[in-house]
């Protein structure tokens, strides 16, 4: 059974944006959905409507068709998924229409404003300031997004992980002596750092494979280095994964890598945890959130010494102290503060309290 009224989701047409609207449509909160494709993100019957638009910021249309939908559909609030043009337009539509915005922050959304114009530096901060709620996966976003705008009233703040669904069933899946990255191949990830890392490590650590899945801009550049580092026979590029793919590649893996320079809790760490993975992260505050260095993970705070890390997991892994004392406690962690249907209901509870 539904909400009574719609809630009116802007957003990109992202795993993550689509993974938000099935967790709300499951929960029984039906949705209206404005994102850039006009192939239906999510089949389900409380996804009332879905439109398309262009956030560019030069294309004002897309404030009119969200618009349009707050005329058609009177959600009883507008929330839009990251601090971008996005939520520029999604902010100008709901002031129009009187309705509330909530503002969910992704991570290098506030965390990189610094390295835009003064221009949009400005825009974003108008839509903060506008924002009758922030919501975000981690606090570190919270507070940069205060120091940035200096709202005269403060918004509604709420940590809130969007979250993992439970993996799918895969049977026994063997651990093997790998290391995962699942990352996009994107500068902002890193992946160039892992490979030379990966490459310089012992020999005595010459029986490990590093995965790297995902793919991007950098994916034929960063093939062309494993090769020039002569890692042939020691890393796959498995490109983009299915769910079960997926699931499947956490749970072969004894370590998993993630060093970007700027995040807020990704969902693939959070997926690694659950899986047993032993994560090697850069030392983040949002990864600080989730990890304690040397007792549920490593933290590498230079990249000059991620090989020193990754050598340390392996033996930590190894040597059976890994399973015996950490590794149930990321997974419990999870479990209690990082399910998808859990944290929806959070997300619910906070629209009634933004719409009264």
């Amino acid at each position: 059974m539904s909400s009574e009224s719609p809630v009116l989701v802007v957003g990109t047409a992202s795993i993550h944006v689509r993974r938000f609207v099935a967790g709300l449509c499951e929960a029984g909160q039906s949705v209206v959905l404005v994102t850039e494709s006009a192939e239906r993100l999510v089949d389900h019957p409380l996804l009332l409507d879905q439109q398309a638009a262009d956030f560019t910021m030069r294309r004002k249309a897309a404030t009119g068709v969200v618009q349009r939908c707050i005329e058609q559909w009177r959600p009883k609030l507008v929330h839009a998924h990251q601090a971008s043009n996005v939520a520029w337009h999604a902010g100008r539509a709901a002031r129009h229409g009187g309705l509330p915005l909530v503002l969910t922050l992704w991570g290098s959304d506030v965390l990189r404003l610094h390295e835009w114009n003064w221009l949009y530096r400005h825009l974003m901060r108008s839509t903060l300031r506008a924002a009758s709620a922030w919501t975000a996966d981690a606090p570190i976003l919270l507070s940069t997004a205060e120091r940035i705008c200096h709202p005269k009233a403060a918004p509604l703040r709420e940590w809130i992980p969007i979250g993992i669904d439970p993996p799918p069933a895969i049977g026994v899946v063997q651990r093997e002596r790998r290391v995962l990255s699942c990352r996009l191949h994107k500068p902002l990830y890193r992946i160039d750092a892992i490979l030379r890392a990966f490459a310089g490590l012992p020999e005595a650590r010459d029986d490990w494979i590093l995965e790297v899945a995902g793919a991007g801009d950098q994916s034929a550049e960063l093939q062309q280095l494993a090769r020039h580092l002569g890692l042939d026979g020691r890393v796959e590029f498995t490109g983009m994964l299915s769910a079960t793919e997926l699931a499947r590649a956490y749970r072969r893996s004894a370590l998993f890598v993630s060093v970007p320079e700027s995040d807020g809790t990704a969902v693939s760490l959070l997926e690694a945890m659950a899986a047993g993975c032993l994560p090697v992260l850069s030392d983040l505050a949002a990864n600080r959130e989730w990890v304690q260095d040397g007792r549920t993970g490593l933290l590498v705070s230079d990249l000059a010494k991620l090989g020193t890390a990754l050598s340390r997991g392996m033996q930590w892994w190894a040597s059976g102290q890994w399973d015996k004392e950490s590794r149930l406690t990321n997974e419990l962690m999870v479990t209690q503060r990082a399910l998808l249907a859990n944290n929806m209901r959070q997300f619910m509870a906070l629209y009634d309290r933004v719409a009264s």
